[in-house]
């Protein structure tokens, strides 16, 4: 059997499992006993450590600024997301120009998109105080589940166009499967949406509690570091719990796959790595 589908099989059949294994994973002091395990360590440090752009998602004043860092946000999560797919697919020279564009076009227009509610800010002025708060606390929360579930459809979308490999429970390789793909790419996307739409949700609730405090109403200077330290925070514990929300290797009934393996000899269940 395949190390790997064998150690994430026998460590993360419930969401507690995988959130308790990808705190020890993510943890660069801990020294996992198998090989196995340190080599998965030592990979998804190597791709988290700079998973750190939590700047690019607190409100920042004038549009230059929000265009900057929502780059390098945006820019960031599409080699991510690209770097971090499921690559068993046929590779030849048109699909990584394909896949080139795609990690470009998203990164520009999910930078613009991120951007949004400054535009619409320093465009539109006279559009009212209940109009202006929804665009500084209310629409950032939407918009930045919105565009990381955007950002990994659109650059693993190859993952759907091609398919990935599936396994049988010994490891086998079965064949390739664009099912497999699909659902491993909706998978992604809605732990990256649970990932940067709590992150955006949570510092703007708290924030919302603390100023009704008279304590941060007489010291107003302290709603800053307040953001920037929650913000970081509930970042950094997501990461783990959105890596957690789905099964590393994930389960799909041999009846909603392509009609070439409805003849496979199989108990009803297939394997395919979901990505990262």
């Amino acid at each position: 059997m395949d190390p790997n589908l064998q150690y994430w099989q026998s460590n993360g059949q419930s969401f507690l499992s995988r959130l308790r294994l990808w705190f020890k994973i993510l943890d660069p002091s801990s020294v996992l006993s198998s090989q196995v395990s340190c080599c998965i360590m030592h990979r998804s440090i190597s791709t988290v450590k700079n998973f750190k752009v939590v700047a690019s998602l607190i409100p920042h004043k004038g549009i230059k600024p929000a265009l900057f860092w929502q780059f390098l946000l945006q820019t960031y999560c599409a080699g991510f997301n690209h770097a971090n797919r499921n690559a068993t697919a046929t590779k030849d020279n048109k699909t990584s120009m394909k896949q080139s564009i795609l990690i470009v076009g998203t990164a520009a227009y999910s930078t613009f998109a991120g951007a949004l509610p400054q535009i619409i800010l320093k465009r539109f002025r006279l559009i009212g105080a209940v109009a202006e708060n929804f665009s500084r606390s209310l629409l950032p929360i939407p918009l930045s589940a919105c565009l990381a579930a955007f950002s990994v459809m659109v650059v693993r979308s190859e993952e759907a166009d091609n398919g990935i490999r599936v396994f049988d429970s010994n490891g086998n390789a079965i064949g390739l499967s664009k099912a497999a793909g699909s659902k491993a790419i909706k998978e992604t996307a809605l732990s990256r949406a649970a990932l940067f739409g709590t992150t955006a949700a949570v510092p703007t609730l708290l924030l919302a509690l603390l100023k009704r405090a008279k304590f941060v109403q007489r010291n107003p200077m302290i709603i800053a570091p307040v953001r920037h330290i929650s913000t970081a925070i509930i970042f950094g514990l997501m990461i783990p719990v959105s890596f957690s929300l789905f099964p590393q290797f994930g389960k799909i009934k041999k009846e909603s796959l392509e009609e070439a393996f409805q003849s496979l000899d199989s108990n009803g269940e297939l394997f395919y790595h979901r990505g990262l």
